[in-house]
């Protein structure tokens, strides 16, 4: 399945949260990710997500849009980060 992840955390855990992601997916503009990833995959990023994460301070939201074959990308203004066509 295709995935789009966005995270705000604490500035204190950042770059942890960037760097953990990014073993996973594409990282397409600040705090945005997206990629395919396996049920097992999916998981294991998100236990080691709330491993990271202060649930009282900080919020990650991931989308399952399904099939990255069905998604239209559209962008306005910079491209951050150039990943096919998604989104």
């Amino acid at each position: 399945m295709y995935y789009i992840l966005v995270y705000d955390v604490n500035v204190k855990r950042v770059a942890k949260m960037l760097k953990l992601v990014r073993e996973y997916m594409n990282h397409v503009q600040n705090s945005v990710f997206e990629g395919e990833l396996t049920d097992a995959q999916l998981e294991e990023l998100k236990y080691k997500i709330t491993e990271l994460m202060n649930k009282q301070e900080d919020s990650i939201i991931i989308y399952c849009v399904g099939s990255k074959r069905w998604s239209n990308r559209e962008v306005l203004g910079v491209e951050k980060n150039d990943v096919d066509n998604f989104v």
